[in-house]
């Protein structure tokens, strides 16, 4: 018998991936990623499917951009087989959007407030070197 040789086993995937095979394993057990198990003499080994490195990097480029595991996992499997509504992938966008637009005015006031302590600090430091040298 044959071995289908286009399957992956966790080290070639990790490594085509650009990743570790923890992180393989972790997709793997959320279910994000598609396997199937071999017997191979003794050992029964778990391989998975070429699409898995797309997989990872689209999994790694939605993390960038403020999507967890679970709401990747909620979506993914209806992507890639072509039944995600468009409609729903427009609200989820949407709702992302949103979420870091309200990020964003929280970083903005955390910018802001930082700035003016440290413009606060600043003159301080300044009066006092300005009274160290008077006395």
């Amino acid at each position: 018998m044959v071995s289908d040789t286009s399957f992956l086993l966790i080290g070639t995937l990790a490594m085509q991936a650009n990743t570790t095979k923890d992180t393989v394993r972790h997709y793997h057990d959320m279910g994000l990623l598609k396997s199937r198990k071999r017997q191979a003499g003794s050992r029964l080994y778990t391989e998975f499917h070429p699409e898995c490195v797309e997989r990872i990097d689209l999994i790694k480029n939605a993390q960038a951009v403020g999507f967890n595991l679970n709401e990747l996992k909620v979506w993914l499997n209806d992507y890639y087989d072509g039944t995600l509504d468009i409609d729903k992938q427009m609200d989820v966008i949407s709702e992302k959007i949103a979420q870091a637009q309200r990020q964003q005015i929280n970083l903005i006031n955390v910018i802001n407030q930082l700035s003016a302590r440290h413009t606060a600090l600043k003159e301080m430091k300044s009066d006092n070197i300005g009274k160290a040298n008077i006395q």
